[in-house]
C-alpha cells in the first residue's frame, strides 16, 4: 500500500506538471515541469524524502527502461538519420568542442578566483 501512495505521489506532481505546461505559454514539457515542482516540494521540506522514497529509488535504479522507447524510435526513423548522418556529426563536435571549451573556461575562473581568496586570507592570517 506503501508503494501505491508514493506512486500516486509521484503521478500527481507529473498531473500538476503536465497541466501547468498547458497552462503556460512557454513551451516546456510537462513531465520536466513536474519534476521541477516535485524537486522543490522535496527540498523546501513541503514534502518529506520518505513519501517518495522507496519508487524514486526504484525509478532511478531501472533508468535504463525508460530510453528503450527512444531507441526504438530511432531505428525506426534511421531512413532520416542517414541521409543527415554527416551534418549531425558535425553538429555534435562543434557542440562537444563549444561545452569542453566553456568548461575548461569556467574551471579556471573559479580555481583562480579561489586560489586568490586563499592567498588573501593567508595574508591576512600572517598580518
Amino acid at each position: 500500500m506503501e508503494y501505491i501512495k508514493q506512486i500516486f505521489l509521484i503521478f500527481l506532481f507529473a498531473l500538476a506538471g503536465e497541466a501547468l505546461s498547458l497552462l503556460i505559454p512557454i513551451a516546456i514539457p510537462g513531465s520536466v515541469i513536474g519534476m521541477v515542482l516535485l524537486f522543490f516540494s522535496l527540498h523546501f521540506g513541503w514534502l518529506e524524502m520518505e513519501k517518495v522514497a522507496d519508487v524514486g529509488n526504484f525509478l532511478t535504479n531501472n533508468m535504463a527502461i525508460f530510453f528503450v522507447p527512444a531507441g526504438v524510435g530511432l531505428m525506426s526513423h534511421l531512413d532520416i538519420l542517414a541521409s543527415i548522418w554527416g551534418r549531425l556529426l558535425i553538429i555534435i563536435f562543434i557542440s562537444l568542442i563549444t561545452v569542453l571549451t566553456l568548461v575548461g573556461i569556467i574551471v579556471q575562473k573559479i580555481k583562480n578566483k579561489a586560489e586568490k581568496s586563499a592567498s588573501v586570507k593567508e595574508v591576512e592570517e600572517n598580518a
